[in-house]
């Protein structure tokens, strides 16, 4: 190593691995950053089970067989928490990447996020009829 090497590496403080578990709003950030290998993951799944209802009765049974495994029970149900956890963050975070006006005065925050979740309540509202109807 060239002596310029030696002197600018003892002048870089090391960062541990682990830095962003001190602060929560790090912490916040990574776990919603990771939420999105889960969500894929989620993606990947519903792709899959969609695939087995379209190969007939069978292909359908061996995917409830595999789906009903523990350890793949326990993978949906976090991956179901990272996407509340996703949910959540993001929608606190749109009124500070949207700003929304309505004849020349800005929408309050509380509005914005109650008007997303007033939206995820009916969207899902809606697929729960359709599915069970």
């Amino acid at each position: 190593m060239s002596t310029q090497t030696q002197e600018d590496l003892r002048f870089h403080r090391r960062v541990p691995v682990l830095w962003w578990i001190r602060k929560r709003s790090y912490f916040v950030f990574v776990m919603r950053e990771l939420s999105s290998l889960f969500i894929a993951w989620l993606v990947l799944y519903l792709l899959l089970f969609v695939r087995s209802v379209g190969r007939g009765e069978q292909a359908y049974e061996d995917f409830l067989d595999w789906a009903s495994s523990p350890w793949l029970v326990v993978l949906n149900v976090v991956a179901f928490a990272f996407v509340v956890l996703h949910t959540v963050t993001w929608f606190s975070l749109t009124p500070q990447a949207m700003v929304l006006a309505v004849r020349g005065r800005r929408v309050p925050p509380a509005a914005i996020i109650g008007a997303q979740y007033a939206g995820l309540v009916v969207v899902s509202a809606f697929i729960l009829w359709l599915v069970t109807r």
